[in-house]
């Protein structure tokens, strides 16, 4: 049994997260259903990019244009609809300290930011166990810098795990972080599901006022579940 699709956790309670062996048969549909959902053409779009080149941010637009897409460093990057993730603003830690925790589990920072672009990471190589997703959030330098000092005082303060939409999350640690961006810091964390205990390895990157979230599953061995390097380096690369 292969871990097909990983996607923030809070898709595992709609079911989106899904344990198969199948082949992989469905990406040219989600493409056409994510390119439909997130065409900027509203007005509301309109104003979330002023408010961010009024704070100095990469608009969302801008943030959307440079995500990657398609097959690059090993994985087929897949957009993901704003749908399918939009229940993960409502990830509420049951200890206040680890909200930031809790909203990176939720596909999101805990200071809100301007935009959010999801993407779904899905191995090229069959051999490869690991899959993942990852997400990009435009947000002021400013609150970007102080989503990453939040979150390391989470993972200073919530070791011993905490609860969020009915999910447990344990042994909370972190572990080596490539130098990557302007900082960035990695850590690894269990979430448990019906009974079962899932590893997920997280890399959080800053880029001026970017924040950028990598997470990776390998259910085969979790030390291998951290998304490559250079993966992340392509990304950055997109984002000038």
């Amino acid at each position: 049994m292969r871990l097909r699709r990983a996607l923030p956790v809070t898709m595992i309670v709609s079911g989106l997260l899904t344990i198969s062996a199948c082949s992989d048969s469905e990406g040219s549909d989600d493409s056409k259903k994510a390119k439909t959902s997130t065409a900027p053409t509203s007005s509301a779009q309109a104003k979330a990019n002023a408010e961010a080149e009024k704070a100095g941010a990469i608009t969302p637009q801008a943030l959307e244009d440079a995500a990657l897409s398609g097959k690059r460093e090993g994985f087929d990057f897949k957009t993901v609809a704003k749908a399918e993730v939009e229940a993960g603003k409502d990830m509420k830690a049951n200890k206040s300290e680890c909200q930031p925790l809790a909203s990176l589990a939720g596909g999101y920072t805990h200071i809100e930011a301007f935009s959010t672009v999801h993407r779904s990471l899905d191995p090229t190589d069959v051999k490869n166990a690991t899959v993942g997703s990852m997400w990009l959030s435009t947000l002021s330098k400013k609150n970007a810098e102080q989503v990453m000092s939040d979150l390391r005082t989470s993972l200073k303060k919530c070791g011993d795990g905490f609860k969020t939409l009915g999910l447990s999350y344990k042994n909370v640690k972190t572990i080596r972080s490539p130098k990557l961006g302007d900082e960035a810091l990695s850590y690894r964390i269990t979430s448990v599901v019906a009974k079962q205990s899932v590893p997920m390895t997280y890399t959080v990157v800053r880029k001026d006022g970017v924040v950028l979230t990598f997470y990776g599953v390998n259910m085969l061995k979790a030390e291998n579940g951290a998304i490559p390097k250079s993966v992340i380096e392509e990304q950055l690369k997109q984002l000038g």
